[in-house]
C-alpha cells in the first residue's frame, strides 16, 4: 500500500495553493509575544476583506474580547506573496506586494496567554478565506470598559451564502495589482523598395536613350543630309567644266 501511494505521488504532480486574498502580515506576528496592551490588530490580505468579513478576537478563557472592525490603509508588505490562478488550464502565479489592512479593536486584556484572532471572508474570485492568527500577552491585565459585554454573534447571513456559494457575483475588491511595463514602441513605416531595372523596363530605358541620341544629334547639324548630297554634286559638275 506504502508502495502505491509513493508512486501515485510521483506520477501525480501536487497542485499549487490557489487561495486568493490570504493573510500576508500581521501586527502583531503570528507567534509572537506581546507586552504592550494594545488597542488594536491588523491583518493585512493581498485582496481588502469583503465588507461582511467576520472577525474575533479571543482570551485563553475562550472569552471574546473583540469590538468590531474596520478598513485601513494599505501597506507594503514585508515578504511579497505569491498566489497562483488557473487560466487556460493552467496554474499562473501573481506575486502581491501591498497588503490590505482588517483593523481589529481589542476591548481590553483580561488575562495572560494565548490569544487567537480568527478570521472569515471570502476572495474576489469566490474562493472561502479563513485562518487564524495566534500570538502570546505577557502584558498587565486591563479592565473591560464601563458597560461592556462579550460580543455574540456569529457570521452574517450574506458571508455564510458567499462561503456555500449561493453568492452569483462577488462584490468587487481592491487589490494589489502589478505594475504595467512600457508601452510598446510604434509600428514605424516600412523602408521604400529600392528601385530595381526590371526586364521590361531595360528597353523602354535604351530606346529613350537612343531616341535622346538622335535629337541632340539633328540639333548639332540643323542641314538635312540630301541637301548636303545635292551640293556635293553640283560642285563637282562646276570643277570639271566643258572640255577643252
Amino acid at each position: 500500500m506504502l508502495t502505491l501511494a509513493a508512486v501515485f505521488a510521483v506520477l501525480v504532480p501536487a497542485t499549487p495553493a490557489a487561495a486568493h486574498g490570504q493573510l500576508a502580515m500581521s501586527d502583531p506576528v503570528a507567534d509572537s509575544t506581546v507586552s504592550d496592551a494594545k488597542a488594536e490588530l491588523k491583518l493585512y490580505f493581498t485582496e481588502q476583506p469583503a465588507s461582511f468579513a467576520w472577525f474575533t478576537v479571543t482570551a485563553p478563557s475562550g472569552r471574546r474580547v473583540d469590538g468590531g472592525w474596520r478598513s485601513g490603509e494599505p501597506k507594503r508588505l514585508d515578504k511579497p506573496v505569491q498566489e497562483y490562478f488557473l487560466v487556460d488550464g493552467k496554474f499562473e502565479p501573481k506575486t502581491y506586494h501591498t497588503g490590505f489592512p482588517a483593523v481589529l479593536t481589542v476591548s481590553h486584556w483580561p488575562e495572560a496567554g494565548v490569544y487567537v484572532a480568527a478570521y472569515q471572508s471570502v476572495a474576489s474570485d469566490g474562493e472561502p478565506v479563513k485562518g487564524t492568527l495566534k500570538f502570546t500577552y505577557a502584558g498587565p491585565v486591563t479592565a473591560p470598559p464601563a458597560g461592556w459585554s462579550a460580543p455574540t454573534e456569529g457570521p452574517s447571513q450574506a458571508l455564510t451564502d458567499a462561503l456555500a456559494g449561493k453568492t452569483s457575483v462577488p462584490p468587487a475588491f481592491p487589490t494589489a495589482t502589478a505594475t504595467a511595463g512600457p508601452a510598446a514602441p510604434a509600428a514605424q513605416p516600412p523602408p521604400p523598395a529600392p528601385f530595381v531595372l526590371t526586364d521590361w523596363l531595360i528597353p523602354g530605358v535604351i530606346a529613350a536613350g537612343v531616341t535622346l541620341m538622335i535629337g541632340t544629334a539633328a540639333r548639332r547639324d540643323p542641314v538635312p543630309v540630301a541637301k548636303k548630297r545635292r551640293r556635293a554634286t553640283a560642285g563637282s559638275r562646276r570643277s570639271a567644266g566643258p572640255a577643252g
